[in-house]
């Protein structure tokens, strides 16, 4: 069960958090979602689609990291020398992965009788990476944030600026209608087929077609490299199919 407490370096002074990754550490999830303030980095490792959330009807951004429940095909074994982010095959991880155990949570506040909103970390410290005695600190002896904190606290501006920002981003993306389904139909080295569907993706002709003052207001918000990044990305999905394939050749081997 989380237990969720406002980050501060009193409380949370010897709070160590285990900055790898691993299946055991809640990280062997086969998606999740991204946001347009990291698309630049995401499109170079990840295929990412779109999609309605179910519960509040609104487009998301999702990520793949392999093909069924709990797969994560990015896990990989700890190697201190080649890899930025210990346990994870890529040079970059999804805001929502990487911040884990924390999370921005908005507190109200009253001054001068107005009312006033503040973001404020958070640390799940029942999550398993926040219960080890062997981890990055996040204070520094005169209480001020240590690097890993630091690099925490970026990564979780990038969803919070991200949040709004995205959505601006479908807006967009729905007023020129450049969105349309997709179903991915995939068949693995042990003939066993998969079929995708349920998401949509950049119709690209219809984004060649698009007016130039349309492609002008796309390009000064930002939205239309964003739109290329979405196609762009499409492509690793060939690479997940194919460490999919050499899983499934290294289990039949054994």
């Amino acid at each position: 069960m989380q237990k969720i407490e406002v980050l501060n370096n009193i409380t949370h002074e010897h709070l160590k958090v285990n900055a790898t990754f691993a299946a055991a550490l809640g990280d062997n999830v086969v998606s999740t979602i991204t946001f347009l303030t990291e698309f630049a980095d995401v499109q170079k490792e990840y295929p990412i689609l779109c999609r309605k959330d179910p519960v509040t009807n609104e487009y998301q951004a999702v990520v793949f990291f392999g093909f069924e429940k709990d797969e994560n095909l990015f896990l990989t074994d700890i190697n201190t020398k080649t890899q930025n982010y210990l346990g994870w095959n890529a040079e970059y991880v999804p805001a929502v992965i990487a911040r884990e155990p924390f999370s921005i949570g908005m507190h109200r506040e009253f001054l001068n009788g107005v009312e006033t909103h503040q973001a404020m970390v958070h640390v799940d410290i029942n999550h398993p990476k926040a219960k080890c005695e062997d981890g990055s600190k996040l204070f520094l002896e005169n209480g001020g944030h240590s690097p890993y904190l630091n690099r925490i606290s970026k990564t979780l501006e990038i969803i919070n600026d991200g949040m709004h920002l995205t959505k601006l981003m479908f807006d967009a993306f729905n007023k020129h209608e450049l969105l349309d389904p997709v179903v991915l139909d995939i068949e693995f080295k042990n003939q066993t087929k998969l079929k995708i569907s349920g998401f949509e993706t950049i119709n690209l002709e219809k984004l060649s077609q698009l007016s130039g003052a349309a492609l002008e207001e796309l390009n000064k918000a930002g939205f239309l490299q964003a739109a290329y990044y979405i196609v762009a990305s499409m492509s690793n999905i060939k690479k997940l199919i194919d460490w999919k394939n050499r899983k499934l050749l290294a289990g039949d081997a054994n």
